[in-house]
């Protein structure tokens, strides 16, 4: 296999050219020298032709600045428009639009250094920079900080000793939807001729909750319509049927999972049964989310619903599937936004 020459920095090049010399002059052939090095057979000649050049010698096969224009910001100001974009907001700028495009990084450089730049050379230079283009998380403003630093650093450790006190179960419960018309990811295609899809005509959804704990167990159960609080006191029934250790549920703060029915019922099991809420706005914090994730990612956004099948007969089978693989339940809790939770 032949090396590829401009793989390599000038300095290893330089450094490469003056010993394959040196090696010919002392007796070597040619073809074996450039061949230990992986280079084209024809380049050695060229690196000799040059160093019999009168009065250079070895000196003519030294490597030489690249010429080119320079760079019309210099480093220093590459760096500062780094530090004006990461982890920023284009309205701190003045601007009306909340994500970062590469003409609205112009329009700041022009601002602030009065240059102005291509498109395809903003683009480089944030590269350089190591920032590239994603997709942003979305994040509710509403949410509070501190009271999320708060539970992963006091609730949930507090929740963890007074679990291991009374020898109970942690599980953390979350509920989505499933629609069998919905098309998640992207496809290749033509450019200009938006790829089609075949989804089921007649528009199917489904409920779930489902249950995780970090030691790999999983419940969940289906239903239809929304969630009542009396309808999560039934699911409660179904998820502590056949339980023996006392269990302590984390989940969000929806309305009903806070109803009157729901506290009645909770109060009458005599601790058998402890809710905790998350903080306000906090989806992250909870490793359930991540299932719904994984099943909505490939459940039937890889294989839509076929003639005859029902969307409820697909969920349960995928969440089926899902509790029958422990270390892939377990997978969700390693993801960086649910470091805090400990496998007690």
């Amino acid at each position: 296999m032949t090396r590829d020459g401009r793989t390599l920095d000038h300095r290893t090049l330089e450094t490469i050219r003056t010993m394959a010399v040196a090696r010919v002059r002392e007796g070597e052939r040619p073809s074996t020298v450039i061949a230990s090095y992986g280079f084209h057979r024809c380049t050695i000649y060229r690196w000799l032709k040059t160093a019999r050049r009168r009065g250079h010698g070895l000196k003519a096969l030294a490597a030489r600045p690249a010429t080119g224009r320079p760079r019309t910001l210099t480093a220093r100001q590459e760096r500062q428009v780094c530090r004006w974009i990461n982890g920023k907001n284009p309205r701190q700028y003045g601007f009306d639009f909340g994500l970062w495009t590469r003409q609205i990084v112009r329009d700041l450089i022009v601002q602030r250094v009065g240059v102005r730049l291509s498109l395809a050379s903003i683009g480089t230079m944030l590269a350089r920079q190591g920032l590239t283009p994603q997709k942003p998380l979305q994040r509710a403003y509403q949410r509070d900080p501190v009271a999320v630093a708060r539970w992963q650093r006091e609730t949930y450790p507090a929740i963890v000793r007074r679990a291991k006190r009374g020898q109970a179960e942690i599980y953390f419960w979350d509920e989505s939807g499933f629609r069998a018309d919905a098309v998640q990811g992207r496809t290749w295609g033509a450019k200009g001729q938006t790829p089609v899809v075949a989804v089921p005509g007649q528009r199917q959804g489904i409920s779930a909750a489902s249950a995780v704990s970090a030691k790999g167990a999983f419940w969940f159960a289906t239903y239809a319509g929304g969630l009542t609080g009396e309808r999560f006191v039934t699911l409660l029934r179904w998820m502590l049927r056949g339980r023996r250790k006392p269990l302590h549920l984390i989940l969000d703060g929806l309305p009903a999972h806070k109803t009157k029915a729901v506290t009645h019922y909770v109060a009458g099991l005599n601790g058998k049964l402890t809710l905790h809420y998350l903080p306000g706005y906090a989806p992250d914090l909870n490793p359930d989310e991540l299932v719904w994730s994984h099943a909505k990612r490939t459940g039937t956004a890889r294989c839509p619903l076929q003639k005859g099948e029902t969307l409820e007969a697909r969920v349960t089978t995928q969440l089926t599937e899902i509790g029958r693989r422990p270390a892939l339940v377990r997978s969700f809790f390693q993801h960086p936004s649910v470091a805090y939770i400990s496998d007690y």
